[in-house]
């Protein structure tokens, strides 16, 4: 509850800088908080104010409703909406990154122009607004009054040229556009231009009957107009979407998405102070179009993955020129080719990717050319769609791959990359298997020179990396698996695999495809992937375990099983890693805090007074010593 009540503050307080010239934040954090308000508690009050504009002004209450719309801040969600509003056609005009206005007429004479306020009463500008371009004192067609009674509504905006020559100081267009209509004495109001899109009329006659006529007759009335344009589907909409992101560098003043209607006017949805049948579908800060230059395939292990390249976009404030294709049919499904442009988007994932392609009339465009032979053992590469491979389980670039992902899962930190990589090339690392055969004869020439190997010096690192292989023989079913680099099968699908009865090593590896396909959070591609795997390191796998050489402990029973460790300070008789290991050995969980649910804080400075110990006395979690937990393992083994 209390960040509810903190969103409400932040949004009273954005919304207020907003509508008086000076937003605080971009469009997209204030959108973010809106979002999180909206899931958090729906039916706040404060998501059905609008805002509120300054003192400064007389206030008259508005003749057509200026509430807020509905906002899609990516296809899904425009989509989602689509679903409950089927209509023949969509009209999709430019959402106008400014500030509202509303043109009061009488008898085909403007009276007052007012701004959005709270979206029921707001500040008579009229003075001002005369000073703009765009601005209609009467209302004539073909030289004759149109004696029009009712409202105009549009968006006061700065072209990006008057910004650039009078007022580069302000942060951007709309910023500046907001803090000269609201000057007391209308200077500089010269320099703003009114750009309408919608009409009311009070006066019972009638001007047009759709929302395509009333762009037409606004335009009749001498007024600039928001562009329109008339989609047949939904897909439609967002491939226009696609087009005008591209393109709206080349406009002379902001917009910030598409406002999406139907054909018909919906009296009754526009009284709303929150429209439903119309919906602003935004640009989000996470996309941007570009145009593919070359495709570029990156080799992790045996699996060959396609990386875009592009023209530089800015996503959420980086500077990007690459992407994720994914894989083959993700490629042949978007249709992508070199001179595409592509949409790349941004959305949470650390890695930007292509979500789709912008068709245009006329490119020039090239094939994607992909990689048929394994650059490393000359291997042909097996394309599934899903994935492109080298099937060789012999390939070199595949067995190191296979050994370092067994090294990091497993947390063998002292066997780093640096070493797996030169036993590997000297030959003495062929397999996981060859990791636990290791020496500390096989590894002293790795550390002492040539010189101290002959005066039999003794290599403490060897040693240290002997110990440390040997500390980690024992590891949950979860862990094990997920050592032997099987694309896209990590732990925690493993464990899922494990949690759905596949309990055992002897359950799994005579799984089929259609048996794991029906454990949730697995279809029949991944599940492909993990019987292949199974049956490729299936006699690896059980000589490890049969031969006791690797110990599979379950959690459930292991004897710190629902006991968490916090290690401060040094140890003696270990490092910290292994003894982390031991935890993990023996079924415990490992924090690298000391919170309220601790179990045991580990040092053997008891009497130190570092935060760590501090804050276990505050909460009255156990300070014991090395030596304790040792006894701890020893005494439940």
């Amino acid at each position: 509850m209390s960040r509810v009540l903190e969103l409400e503050k932040l949004i009273t307080q954005y919304q207020k800088s907003y509508y008086n010239g000076e937003a605080e934040i971009s469009d997209f954090e204030f959108d973010k908080l809106w979002d999180e308000l909206k899931v958090l508690d729906p039916n706040n009050p404060v998501l059905k104010k609008v805002g509120a504009d300054s003192g400064n002004f007389a206030k008259v209450a508005h003749v057509m409703p200026m509430g807020s719309q509905e906002k899609a801040a990516n296809p899904e969600q425009f989509f989602a909406w689509a679903e409950k509003h089927n209509y023949d056609e969509y009209l999709v005009e430019y959402k106008l990154d400014g500030a509202s206005l509303e043109l009061q007429y009488e008898n085909g004479y403007l009276k007052r122009a007012v701004t959005r306020g709270d979206g029921q009463i707001g500040d008579d500008i009229t003075e001002n607004a005369k000073k703009m371009n765009g601005v209609n004192d009467a209302l004539y067609f073909n030289g004759k009054l149109i004696p029009f009674s009712g409202g105009i509504r549009g968006e006061v905006i700065m072209t990006h040229q008057v910004h650039k020559e009078h007022f580069s100081t302000k942060a951007n267009c709309r910023n500046a556009a907001n803090g000269l209509m609201k000057r007391k004495d209308g200077t500089g109001c010269e320099f703003l231009t009114l750009i309408v899109y919608d009409a009311l009329s009070t006066d019972n006659n009638s001007y047009f009957s759709n929302e395509e006529e009333k762009i037409s007759w606004l335009k009749e009335c001498g007024f600039q107009t928001a562009h329109l344009e008339i989609c047949k589907t939904p897909d439609d909409v967002v491939a226009y979407r696609s087009k005008v992101m591209e393109n709206r560098k080349f406009l002379d003043y902001d917009i910030d998405g598409l406002v999406i209607k139907e054909r018909k006017i919906n009296l009754e949805d526009a009284r709303r102070t929150r429209p439903d049948h119309q919906i602003a579908f935004k640009f989000s800060l996470e996309e941007a179009v570009s145009t593919l230059r070359k495709v570029e395939w990156s080799i992790s292990g045996g699996t060959y993955t396609p990386v875009a390249v592009f023209d530089e976009v800015e996503l959420n404030g980086t500077k990007v020129q690459r992407a994720s294709l994914a894989n083959p049919d993700t490629m042949r499904k978007l249709n992508v080719k070199i001179g595409s442009h592509v949409v790349v988007v941004k959305r949470g994932e650390i890695i930007p990717k292509i979500e789709s392609v912008v068709l245009q009339e006329n490119e020039k465009l090239a094939e994607i050319e992909y990689p048929c032979i394994c650059e490393v053992c000359g291997t042909k590469l097996l394309d599934e769609g899903s994935r492109l491979f080298c099937p060789n389980k012999k390939c070199s670039k595949r067995v190191l791959h296979q050994l370092l992902k067994f090294q990091q899962t497993v947390d063998i930190r002292d066997l780093g990359e640096t070493l797996i990589t030169q036993l590997f090339n000297d030959k003495k690392l062929q397999s996981i298997t060859d990791i636990y055969s290791l020496t500390v004869q096989d590894l002293i020439p790795y550390f002492l020179n040539e010189e101290s190997r002959e005066a039999e010096k003794i290599s403490l690192g060897a040693q240290k990396v002997y110990n440390s292989i040997q500390n980690h023989k024992k590891m949950k079913l979860s862990t094990f698996l997920a050592g032997f680099d099987i694309e896209g099968f990590g732990e925690t699908m493993a464990q899922k695999l494990i949690d759905a009865g596949f309990n055992s090593l002897e359950k799994l590896l005579i799984s089929t495809e259609d048996q794991i396909a029906s454990v949730h959070g697995f279809a029949q591609i991944m599940a492909k992937i993990v019987v292949e795997g199974l049956n490729e390191n299936s006699q690896e796998m059980k000589n490890l375990v049969n031969n006791k050489i690797i110990e599979i402990i379950s959690s459930e029973e292991g004897t710190l099983n629902g006991k968490s460790f916090c290690f401060t300070g040094e140890l003696h008789s270990m490092n910290r890693n292994d003894a982390q290991n031991l935890v993990k050995q023996n079924g415990g969980t490992i924090k690298s805090s000391v919170t309220k649910d601790l179990s045991y804080l580990v040092t053997n400075d008891k009497d130190s007074g570092s935060s760590k110990n501090q804050k276990a006395a505050k909460f009255g979690i156990p300070i014991i010593d090395e030596e304790t937990f040792l006894q701890m393992i020893k005494q439940n083994a």
